[in-house]
C-alpha cells in the first residue's frame, strides 16, 4: 500500500459542516486545510524544501508531495535537481519541468495539529472577510436593521446577522441613546476592507437615510411615481425633502404626507423628532427657492445664473421665518437647491436700490458732465456704466422720453472722451508701476486691470501666470468683475510662453 495516500472521507464532511456554518464555498475550506498540513508537512521535512499538500475533492484522499524544478544549474538542492538525475526519474523531462515525490503520511503531534488548526481557523477567517466584503459592498445605499452587539465609546457595533457593522458616534442623531441588545435601523453609506478586515459603516444622519425610509413608506416612492429629487438635513433638528409625481393625477407632496399625517409620521418617530419639511420640486430655479424657503413668504427674487447666487426679497415681518432660527431654514433650503440664497427685507432692497442709483446718477454727473435730470434718466433706463452709454445703439439713447439723436449723439461723445481719458491714465500709471508691455499685449485685460495688477504686484506675465482663477478675480473685482472662466482664460493665455519654450528644439 502506498504510504503516501490515505483517504480521510470525514476530511469532507468538516470542510462541508465549516462552509456551511460560516456561508462560505468549500472549496475554500479545503484549500485552508491544504496549507495547514503542508505547513505541517514543511515543519517535519524541513522548511527549505517546496512541499505542497492536496486533497482530493471526491474522497478526501492526502497527497503530500516534494516538488524540485529541473534547472540547468543547481543552486538549491532542496528545491532543484539536475537535467540527468531529473531524466532518470522521468526520461522526457525538460529544464524548467517539476519534478514531485510522494512523501509519506505526517502523524500529527499535538503542536503540529496545534499549528494545523490556527491556519484553517485564519484561513476560513480571510475567506468569511471576503465572502462579507462581497456581499456588502454591492449594499452600500440600503437600508439594514441589525442588533446593537456592544457600545465602545461611543461608537456602536451592530450586528446584521452575517456581518457586524460600525455606527459610529458623528454618525447617530443628537441626544440619541442606544443600548446594547436593542433593535437599530440605519443606512450603509460606505464598505471598506481594511487590514483588519472589511468595515461597514451605518448612518442614521446621511441625508439619503430619510429619503430611504421615505421610500419604504411611501409605495408611490417605490414604485417609482414618486421621485425624490434632493434632501438637506439639519439632523435631529430639522429636514428639508424635495419630491416630484410623474403621474399629473397624484399630489407627491400629500402621498408623503399621508391620510393624517400618518407616513410622515412614521419617519418622524423614527428620526427621534425631526421636523420634517416636504416641497414640491420644480425645474424653474427661482421658483424651486421660493417652495425650499417655505414656510416664509416670499415678495421677489433677483438671480445671478454665472455665480449661482439667488437673491431673495421678503416683507418685513417674514425675514426671521425666512432665516429661521440660526439661520437653519435659509440653510437648508440653500442645501437642497444648491443655490447660495441672500435673503432681504423690502426696505432693506429699497434702500439699496435708491443708494444705487444715487450712486450711478453721480457717476454720470461726473463722468458725463450733465444735469441730474438727464443722469436719472439715463440710470431709470437701465444703464449701469459709461461704456455702455459709449457703445449703445444711438437709437437706445434717441429713444429715451425727452432726448433725441442730437443728445444721444453728444452723450456717447462724452461718454467716449472719458473712457479714453480713463484708459490714458491707467497707462500712465502702468508705466510708472513697470507692468510689461507684454501684459497689455494679453486679450480681455483692460488699462484698469494693468494698473491695478501693477499695484497689487503683477508686473510680468510669470507673475500674472503664477495666479489661481479665484486670486485673479479678487484683485480686479473693483475695476473689472470677472467670471471664473473668463480669469482662467486669461491666466492661461499669460502661461503659453511657458509651453512654447518647452516646445522650443534645442540648440
Amino acid at each position: 500500500m502506498d504510504t503516501s495516500l490515505f483517504a480521510r472521507p470525514e476530511l469532507l464532511q468538516v470542510a462541508e459542516t465549516v462552509a456551511r456554518d460560516k456561508g462560505i464555498d468549500r472549496d475554500e475550506v479545503l484549500d485552508a486545510m491544504e496549507q495547514a498540513i503542508q505547513k505541517a508537512g514543511r515543519s517535519k521535512y524541513g522548511q527549505e524544501y517546496d512541499i505542497r499538500a492536496e486533497i482530493d475533492r471526491k474522497n478526501g484522499e492526502i497527497r503530500l508531495m516534494r516538488f524540485r524544478e529541473v534547472a540547468d544549474l543547481v543552486e538549491n538542492d532542496a528545491t532543484q535537481m539536475s537535467l540527468d538525475e531529473a531524466q532518470r526519474h522521468d526520461p522526457e523531462a525538460q529544464v524548467g519541468d517539476f519534478i514531485t515525490d510522494l512523501l509519506p503520511p505526517i502523524d500529527f503531534g499535538r503542536i503540529a495539529a496545534q499549528t494545523a488548526k490556527q491556519v484553517i481557523v485564519q484561513k476560513v477567517r480571510d475567506a468569511e472577510r471576503q465572502r462579507q466584503f462581497r456581499e456588502f459592498k454591492d449594499r452600500i445605499g440600503e437600508i439594514v436593521n441589525g442588533l446593537v452587539k456592544r457600545v465602545e465609546f461611543g461608537n456602536v457595533v451592530v450586528d446584521l446577522g452575517r456581518a457586524e457593522a460600525m455606527l459610529r458616534r458623528d454618525e447617530l442623531l443628537p441626544r440619541e441613546t442606544i443600548r446594547s441588545s436593542e433593535r437599530v435601523r440605519a443606512y450603509i453609506y460606505d464598505v471598506r476592507e481594511e487590514a483588519r478586515g472589511p468595515q461597514i459603516f451605518l448612518s442614521r444622519t446621511h441625508p439619503q437615510f430619510m429619503a430611504k425610509l421615505f421610500a419604504q413608506e411611501v409605495p408611490e416612492i417605490y414604485d417609482g411615481i414618486i421621485e425624490i429629487r434632493a434632501v438637506a438635513r439639519d439632523p435631529g433638528s430639522r429636514a428639508k425633502i424635495a419630491v416630484i409625481s410623474h403621474d399629473n393625477s397624484i399630489d407627491p407632496v400629500g402621498a408623503c404626507v399621508g391620510m393624517r399625517g400618518s407616513r410622515v409620521q412614521a419617519v418622524v418617530a423614527e428620526l427621534q423628532g425631526e421636523k420634517i419639511d416636504i416641497i414640491p420640486w420644480s425645474a424653474d430655479p427661482a421658483t424651486f427657492v421660493v417652495n425650499a424657503l417655505a414656510p416664509a413668504e416670499v415678495a421677489k427674487v433677483v438671480m445671478d445664473e454665472e455665480q449661482r447666487r439667488i437673491e431673495v426679497v421678503v416683507p418685513d415681518d417674514q425675514l426671521s421665518l425666512a432665516i429661521g432660527r440660526r439661520g437653519q431654514n435659509v440653510r437648508l433650503a440653500s442645501q437642497l437647491t444648491g443655490w447660495d440664497i441672500d435673503i432681504l427685507t423690502e426696505q432693506e432692497e429699497s434702500d439699496r436700490r435708491n443708494e444705487e442709483v444715487k450712486s450711478r446718477s453721480r457717476m454720470f454727473i461726473e463722468a458725463l458732465d450733465v444735469d441730474e435730470v438727464i443722469a436719472h434718466l439715463l440710470v431709470n433706463e437701465g444703464f449701469a456704466s459709461v461704456d455702455e452709454v459709449a457703445y449703445v445703439a444711438i437709437e437706445d439713447l434717441a429713444s429715451i422720453e425727452g432726448f433725441d439723436e442730437d443728445i444721444g449723439l453728444e452723450l456717447q461723445s462724452r461718454a467716449r472722451n472719458f473712457l479714453t481719458e480713463l484708459n490714458e491714465r491707467h497707462e500712465q500709471r502702468r508705466v510708472e508701476l513697470g507692468v510689461e508691455d507684454s501684459l497689455a499685449e494679453l486679450e480681455g485685460v483692460s488699462p484698469a486691470m494693468l494698473s491695478t495688477l501693477g499695484e497689487n504686484g503683477v508686473k510680468t506675465l510669470d507673475d500674472l501666470a503664477d495666479l489661481a482663477g479665484d486670486e485673479l478675480i479678487e484683485i480686479v473685482k473693483d475695476v473689472a468683475p470677472l467670471s471664473e472662466e473668463e480669469a482662467n482664460v486669461i491666466i492661461m493665455a499669460a502661461r503659453a510662453h511657458w509651453f512654447a519654450d518647452d516646445a522650443a528644439p534645442e540648440a
